[in-house]
């Protein structure tokens, strides 16, 4: 047990990114027949148990990172045993950790529920929602930029299966929508990640956020304009606007439990403007502009997303602006830029992305038993479970709308704490009061239509709205209105523990905005105590490779710092490259009084 735990401890966090990889193969190899016959494949039993099993495994992996990470310690792995900037990194932070432990927290209940009907209605749901896991958990634990956009890839191209699951005309016209956006989003992604490596030199974040100050002028304005076209993209995947619109009628049309999930999508968005523009570009110029414009998108996206919930006219939309206005209250969080606001904005992100799982999951209960209304804002007859439905929106539209003492109350509070430090004091506490108003009256209007104006149903057994009206489920959805009261019972549980998690997110929020304690702990070291790294750029260094011949190399005595000793007595370093080393050992090692005195090799 004991050489487990040392093994599991040694390669963290590695196991949050294979488990669910390795499980997303395994489904797949069990085949899929289609859509109509998997309700009788004796495989079907298989796919779920080890889907849960996956899942559930994935959340107690995140719960002990989450220990791990409690502590303050910032645990480094090394992908093929090169250290960074070289070599790709994991990195386990306070951050990350957190950002696993929410992602289970949210997949194991959703799972669970949609294991009951839901996964039958399209091939390969388990499988898909794993490789969805994957890309998550890649996101939040890379330390690599070119990294974070190989997991979004990933991410982004389960979603798409995803939103198709259940099929439907709306689906596939809104999948298309979805899909070109987030191609167009790729695009601007890579000319970024290029704009960034051509005048930095390196796309390990705990490098370039060292780096950029060194940068000379016409370097690091380019370094910037890379940096703000990741914003565009972070906003785009945020649903920030006003790049932002796609999101409520997209998350509409998605099923049920595929709605849910997609509520920690958004997240991502948010925690890369955080962790990539808050802190990786936190050089003034950087930190300048992002202010000049996080800030007003942050108050804009508040406020349209309530007044747009207002006058939806169907439920489902009604929540995917909801979601759009707590984005914005996120916005304005980290536009803030100093450490109670991004300590209250993580709080705020755990409410936020777990009540919305509730209400999407709310609106498949309301969905199923209203008939042909289904969730259309109209008056319709009073649902066969009207007082167990009714009392759940009340509880969901109080914690949503931010009244005290639940969760949104509390993370607000916490971001208005944060606002004596800017010069914004009053726009900011303006917007969030007016915000949190008019999300009162949206939902009370929204609670009128549904439960308050419902009419009687038919009573007449001759009518056909009678047959109609008895024809309708007597009950929620298998497990859709446990799942709910899982979740409410987690922001309920949230709020008592309020203290500790608060005290947490503080540590988190000061933690990020350490740079030297990443630079240590992720970086090498020469013997002089300078950081190993490849600054400054010069396109025509040519390094030896395995099959390009002996070069001579002025920095091979560095080696040894850089990777493993396993790695280092490998076939791939070749022997005339030991003694280049060996040679440059035994000479006095210069005193270099910074990086721009190694020499790049000679072609």
């Amino acid at each position: 047990m004991f050489d487990f735990l040392s093994f599991w401890q040694e390669h963290a966090p590695i196991f949050s990114i294979l488990i669910p990889a390795f499980t997303a193969f395994i489904l797949l190899l069990l085949g899929n027949p289609g859509a109509g016959a998997l309700k009788d494949d004796w495989r079907q039993p298989w796919r779920r148990g080890i889907s849960l099993i996956s899942a559930i495994a994935g959340l107690i992996s995140a719960i002990v990172y989450l220990s791990f990470a409690s502590t303050g310690q910032i645990t480094i792995y090394q992908l093929s045993e090169w250290s960074a900037p070289f070599g790709i990194v994991l990195v386990l932070d306070r951050l990350s950790a957190f950002m696993l432990v929410l992602t289970y927290a949210l997949v194991v209940p959703v799972l669970w529920y949609a294991s009951d009907n839901w996964d039958t209605r399209g091939r390969y749901f388990h499988a898909m929602v794993h490789f969805l896991l994957m890309g998550l958990c890649g996101a939040f634990l890379t330390g690599d930029l070119f990294n974070l956009f190989v997991f979004f890839e990933i991410l982004l191209m389960a979603s798409y299966v995803l939103l198709l699951h259940g099929q439907g005309k709306p689906r596939f016209q809104l999948g298309v929508h979805y899909v070109i956006i987030n191609l167009l989003a790729s695009a601007l992604f890579l000319i970024g990640l290029g704009m960034i490596y051509g005048s930095v030199g390196s796309l390990n974040m705990a490098d370039v956020s060292r780096l950029i100050p060194t940068l000379e002028a016409d370097q690091h304005k380019l370094a910037v304009a890379g940096a703000l076209l990741l914003f565009v993209v972070f906003g785009i995947k945020a649903a920030m606007l006003p790049v932002g619109f796609w999101l409520p009628k997209t998350y509409a049309v998605a099923s049920t439990p595929v709605a849910a999930i997609f509520t920690i999508m958004t997240k991502v968005g948010i925690y890369s403007i955080l962790r990539v523009n808050g802190t990786v570009f936190d050089d003034a110029l950087s930190q300048e502009i992002l202010k000049s414009w996080l800030l007003p998108i942050g108050l804009i996206t508040s406020l349209y997303g309530v007044i747009a919930a207002i006058g939806a006219d169907r439920l489902r939309r009604f929540v995917g602006f909801m979601v759009l206005s707590s984005i914005g209250t996120l916005l304005i969080a980290i536009a803030m830029s100093n450490t109670q606001a991004w300590s209250g904005a993580l709080y705020y992100l755990v409410h936020s992305t777990l009540i919305g799982a509730a209400f999407y999951l709310f609106c498949g209960w309301i969905t199923s038993q209203r008939g042909d209304f289904k969730d259309h804002l109209k008056v319709a007859p009073r649902i066969k479970q009207e007082k167990a439905a009714a009392f759940t929106y009340f509880i969901i539209a109080m914690v949503m709308a931010g009244l005290p003492p639940f969760s949104g109350f509390l993370g607000k509070v916490f971001i208005l704490q944060a606002t004596v430090e800017t010069s914004y004091q009053a726009w900011i506490i303006g917007v969030v009061l007016v915000v949190s108003l008019l999300s009162i009256i949206a939902l009370t209007r929204v609670g009128f239509i549904l439960f308050w104006r419902a009419t009687p149903p038919e009573q007449d057994p001759i009518h056909p709205a009678y047959i109609l009206y008895q024809a309708l489920p007597e009950r929620a959805p298998p497990r859709n209105d446990k799942v709910i009261y899982v979740l409410l019972a987690g922001l309920m549980a949230y709020v008592v523990f309020a203290a500790p998690i608060q005290h947490y997110t503080l540590s988190t929020a000061q933690q990020i905005q350490d740079h030297t304690l990443y630079q240590r702990t992720i970086l090498k070291v020469d013997q002089n105590g300078e950081f190993i790294s490849v600054q400054p750029y010069d396109p025509a260094y040519l390094p030896e490779t395995k099959y390009g011949g002996e070069v001579e190399d002025h920095n091979a005595y560095l080696i040894p710092d850089i990777i493993s000793k396993d790695t280092f007595n490998g076939e791939h370093i070749s022997e005339y490259k030991h003694r280049q080393i060996q040679q440059q050992d035994k000479l006095q090692t210069p005193t270099i009084v910074d990086e721009s005195q190694l020499k790049p090799m000679e072609p």
